[in-house]
C-alpha cells in the first residue's frame, strides 16, 4: 500500500508522491512565542513529529521547516506589560518552547527560521506583489488585494462573497475591499521596525511564511501543515500570495491536526482549563503524554482528561514490561539485529493511510501481547521479531526510547515523590525484609511487608529479586 494523505485542499486522501523523488519538502507553522507552550501547541508538534518521523523512516530526504513567529502585536503586548522589549521576549519563549519540545522527545526540524531574520525576502514578495497588482498601499500600510486572486477562498471551501465583512476585526475604511489584508504595517511609536519602500514598519503574520517557505523550500514544496484553527485566514492567506506572487502552485498537500479540548470543553484562559505543557509533563512522563497525543486520528478532536491520561500511562507500561522480559533474558541486542516480524508490516499499513496513529498503536500492542503469550510459554528467543517490531514502531511514534530498567526505575521514583514516600527509605526496609527471610524470620518479613502496604508501597518478589512500585 502506498502512502495516501488527506488533502484539506481537495477534501480527499490521495497517493503521495514527493515532487522531486526521493525528498520531501515540509513546512509546518510554527508558534507566536509571546507565551509558554500549552496542550494544543504540543499535538500539533508531535503530529507533524511523527509525520517527520515516517517519511525518514519510509527511506526519504526529509527538509522540514517549522517557523517562528517573533515579532507581532501580541508579542509587543507582552513586552509592554513586562517592560522589556519584544526580541527579550522571543528569545525567552523560543528557549521555553525548545525545553519543552526537547523534554516530549520531538526531533528538532530541519530548520527554524524567525521572520525577524528575513526581513529583507519578506519586502521582496511584497514587492513583486505590488508590481503585479495584486496589493497596494494605504496610510503606510500595504494590503493584499483579495480580487486580484480567483481561488480565494478554496482551502476553507469559503465564498468570497458570502463572507461577512468585519466577522474577525472591524473594517477599516482605506481598504478597497473589506476582506484585503495586510502584508506590511506602519511603524508605530516604541515598536520594533524596519525600513521599506512603503516606510518603517513590519510584516504582516501571513507573509512571513510565504517568504520563509519560499527561501528555504523554494516556490513549490510538498506539505504544509499546522492546526485547523489556521486554515482560515492564515492558510487561505498564505495561498493567495503565494501563488500571486510566484506565479504556480504554493503546496501540493495541505494537512491539519484537530484541537484539543479539556474534559469535552474547549481550551480557553477565559474558561479556567488552559494546560501548560510544561506543567502537564511535571504530572505525566513525556511518552504517556505522546502516547495520549496520538491515541486519535491527527484529524479528529481529542478530549484530554485525566483518566485518558492514566489508560496512556497504563499502556505505556504493558509495552515497556515486555521489552523488560526480553532485557531481563539478555535479549536486547539480539531484538535489535532480529528479522522484522509481521507486525512491522500492518504497521506501516496503518501509518500509509493517512498517517494513522490511533490504528498503528493498535498494532503495537498487539506485538506486544503476542511477545508475552510467549514470554509466558517460556520460548526465549521466538519473541525476538516481536519485540523488534516494537522497537521500530516506538522509534516512528516516539515511544519507547528509554531501557526498560531505566524507565521503571523512574516511574518508582515518581510514584514516591508523589505520595511523600523516601526511596531511600524504601529500600532501606527492602534490605531488611531480605535479610529476615535470609534468616527465616518469616513474622518480621511480613511485618515489612505490611509497613510498606501502609506507604502504599506494593512490592513483587521473582527469582530475580524483589521490585515494588507505588501505588
Amino acid at each position: 500500500m502506498a502512502l495516501t494523505i488527506h488533502n484539506t485542499l481537495n477534501r480527499k486522501k490521495e497517493p503521495f508522491e514527493p515532487a522531486e523523488p526521493g525528498h520531501v519538502r515540509m513546512y509546518v507553522c510554527g508558534p507566536t512565542v509571546y507565551d509558554s507552550a500549552h496542550i494544543g501547541h504540543a499535538r500539533s508538534v508531535v503530529v507533524f513529529d511523527v509525520v517527520y518521523r515516517y517519511l525518514l523512516a519510509l527511506g526519504y530526504k526529509v527538509t522540514y521547516v517549522r517557523n517562528f513567529t517573533d515579532v507581532d502585536d501580541k508579542i509587543i503586548a507582552r513586552a509592554n506589560a513586562l517592560g522589556t522589549d519584544s526580541a527579550s521576549v522571543a528569545e525567552r519563549y523560543i528557549r521555553e518552547f525548545h525545553e519543552d519540545m526537547d523534554a516530549l522527545l520531538v526531533k528538532r526540524p530541519t530548520l527554524e527560521p524567525k521572520a525577524t531574520e528575513h526581513i529583507p525576502q519578506i519586502i521582496e514578495v511584497c514587492r513583486t506583489l505590488v508590481e503585479k497588482g495584486a496589493a497596494y498601499e494605504a496610510g503606510g500600510d500595504l494590503f493584499f488585494r483579495v480580487e486580484s486572486f480567483p481561488g480565494y477562498g478554496r482551502l476553507s471551501g469559503r465564498r468570497l462573497e458570502d463572507m461577512e465583512a468585519g466577522a474577525r476585526v472591524g473594517v477599516d475604511a482605506r481598504k478597497e475591499n473589506p476582506h484585503d489584508f495586510v502584508l506590511w504595517k506602519a511603524a508605530k511609536p516604541g515598536e520594533p521596525s524596519w525600513d521599506s519602500p512603503w516606510g518603517a514598519g513590519r510584516p504582516g503574520w501571513h507573509i512571513e511564511c510565504s517568504a520563509m517557505s519560499k527561501e528555504h523550500l523554494g516556490m513549490f514544496f510538498d506539505i504544509h501543515g499546522g492546526g485547523q484553527d489556521l486554515i482560515f485566514p492564515h492558510h487561505e492567506n498564505e495561498i493567495a500570495q503565494s501563488e500571486a506572487a510566484f506565479g504556480k502552485t504554493f503546496v501540493r498537500f495541505w494537512m491539519h491536526n484537530g484541537f484539543v479540548n479539556i474534559d469535552s470543553e474547549k481550551m480557553s484562559k477565559s474558561l479556567g482549563n488552559f494546560l501548560t505543557l510544561r506543567g502537564v509533563l511535571e504530572a505525566h512522563h513525556p511518552e504517556a503524554v505522546r502516547l495520549f497525543l496520538l491515541s486519535k486520528h491527527y484529524r479528529s478532536p481529542i478530549d484530554y482528561t485525566a483518566q485518558a491520561l492514566e489508560e496512556a500511562q497504563t499502556g505505556l507500561e504493558r509495552a515497556y514490561a515486555v521489552l523488560a522480559r526480553m532485557e531481563e533474558e539478555g535479549c536486547r541486542e539480539d531484538m535489535e539485529c532480529a528479522r522484522n516480524g509481521p507486525y512491522w508490516e500492518r504497521f506501516r499499513a496503518a501509518m500509509d493511510d493517512d498517517f494513522n496513529t490511533a490504528a498503528a498503536l493498535g498494532v503495537l500492542f498487539d506485538a506486544a501481547r503476542k511477545a508475552n503469550r510467549l514470554l509466558d510459554a517460556r520460548i526465549r528467543e521466538a519473541p525476538l521479531p516481536e519485540c523488534r517490531d516494537i522497537l521500530r514502531m516506538g522509534e516512528v511514534l516516539g515511544l519507547l526510547g528509554e531501557k526498560p530498567s531505566v524507565f521503571f526505575a523512574r516511574k518508582k521514583e515518581d510514584g514516591a515523590k508523589k505520595s511523600g514516600v523516601d526511596p531511600a527509605h524504601i529500600e532501606a526496609l527492602l534490605q531488611k525484609r531480605a535479610e529476615a527471610r535470609k534468616a527465616k524470620d518469616f513474622k518480621s518479613a511480613d511485618a515489612i511487608r505490611d509497613e510498606l502496604a501502609a506507604l502504599g508501597v506494593t512490592i513483587k518478589d521473582s527469582p530475580a529479586g524483589t521490585t515494588w512500585s507505588v501505588g
